[in-house]
């Protein structure tokens, strides 16, 4: 791909200031919908986070696997497990050949939950982004797939300069 500078400015700039705008506006979405879950569902966004990794896996997940999806350390999956077993939402179940592992699963009330939770962040996000029409959207998807290509690329592209 050609680059062309459309200003006297360094493409690297333009690409800050990019980099700036998308942290922003994720920002922004990330706390308004922080503060919907706590304010209308009395939950948080781990919570949310963690049952719905659960909701994809019907056979349930390690605490490890857990971990490993949402990119977060034991301990903060851990606790966040615990409550949703005391609330019955979730369940342990004991691994075959392993006696110090569990498998967490959710229930059919974490299920329904879950659903019901699932419905009103659809319906935030759909709304927090109305602005944005068909063309749009589509548009951005293309940018932002071009865009982790990319990131993808260059973080390959460090490790191996790295070695």
């Amino acid at each position: 791909m050609v680059e062309t500078e459309t200003s006297l400015e360094p493409i690297s700039k333009t690409r800050l200031r990019l980099w700036l705008r998308l942290l922003k506006a994720t920002s922004g979405i990330e706390a308004e919908i922080r503060r919907r879950l706590r304010d209308e569902c009395d939950t948080t966004l781990p919570r949310f986070d963690v049952l719905s990794a659960l909701s994809r896996y019907p056979d349930g997940l390690k605490m490890s696997e857990i971990s490993v999806l949402l990119k977060v350390s034991n301990g903060n999956v851990t606790g966040i497990v615990e409550r949703l077993v005391d609330d019955g939402h979730a369940e342990r179940l004991a691994v075959p050949g392993d006696k110090r592992a569990n498998r967490v699963k959710l229930t059919s009330e974490g299920h329904a939950m879950f659903a019901d939770l699932a419905a009103k962040h659809e319906s935030w996000i759909d709304e927090l982004m109305s602005g944005l029409d068909r063309p749009a959207i589509d548009a951005c998807n293309g940018i932002f797939e071009q865009f982790g290509s990319s990131v993808e690329a260059g973080a390959t592209s460090n490790k191996a300069m790295s070695k």
